[in-house]
């Protein structure tokens, strides 16, 4: 439910993980989304990945040129292939869409809406691009979106170029399309701090889908419990 006038806005729990591998992080967020019941609490994961590229539910092995030493993974959100590494932000939202009475396209909207805000900060000029989501500084690519969502509730989310090796998307026909180039917020005149940029960013994201941002220490549970398995 949305508070009445005076209350506070509904939390949303911020988590923020490190460096973590793409696959586990998966499984994790699979957990988190198949467990909510009508309570559960909207959630924010922040890290970075080791690297890898990842094929959208629809994606096309073709657009996977030259992946060399890097893996490719095969997963159920949205979009076509894309490239994660150190130096970039990933976000994923685990949000309950029907409580905030979002639909999937609006919720894409005000994601772009929260990048495109959040590079201003710096002065860089953001725009989307008509069919073909994520963020674009003067026609090239700077956040890239794939979202699933199950029972109503996202998964996946949003990667953020920081100060990234770039090098890797020319491996790929970046979000299916030949030859579009990529940029990062270093390369525009921005901070080059993961940390700085999420700082930025988190309380624009919340504020896009009607959320107050909680910071919570450690991991998520579920992918704590990951971890230690995968430790012992």
């Amino acid at each position: 439910m949305d508070p009445v006038a005076g209350d506070p806005l509904p939390g949303l729990a911020v988590y923020r993980l490190g460096r973590q591998p793409f696959e586990r992080t998966w499984a994790a967020m699979e957990r988190v989304t198949d467990a909510r019941g009508e309570d559960g609490a909207d959630q924010l994961w922040l890290l970075e990945h080791d690297p890898v590229f990842t094929l959208g539910q629809a994606g096309k092995p073709e657009h996977v040129l030259a992946p060399g030493d890097i893996p490719v993974v095969r997963t159920n959100r949205g979009g076509q292939v894309t490239y994660h590494g150190p130096g970039q932000l990933v976000a994923y939202p685990l949000v309950d869409l029907r409580r905030r009475r979002l639909g999937i396209r609006e919720f894409v909207e005000r994601i772009e809406q929260a990048l495109i805000d959040t590079l201003a900060t710096w002065d860089i000029r953001a725009a989307r691009r008509e069919g073909a989501p994520g963020v674009y500084v003067g026609g090239a690519k700077i956040g890239a979106l794939g979202l699933r969502v199950r029972h109503g509730c996202t998964f996946h989310g949003l990667a953020f170029n920081v100060d990234m090796d770039l090098s890797p998307f020319a491996r790929i026909n970046p979000c299916g399309y030949a030859g579009l180039q990529v940029t990062s917020v270093a390369a525009c005149g921005g901070p080059a701090d993961v940390g700085t940029v999420a700082a930025a960013l988190v309380p624009r994201l919340a504020s896009q889908i009607g959320l107050r941002p909680l910071d919570v220490a450690g991991l998520p549970p579920e992918l704590a419990t990951m971890g230690a398995a995968a430790a012992a």
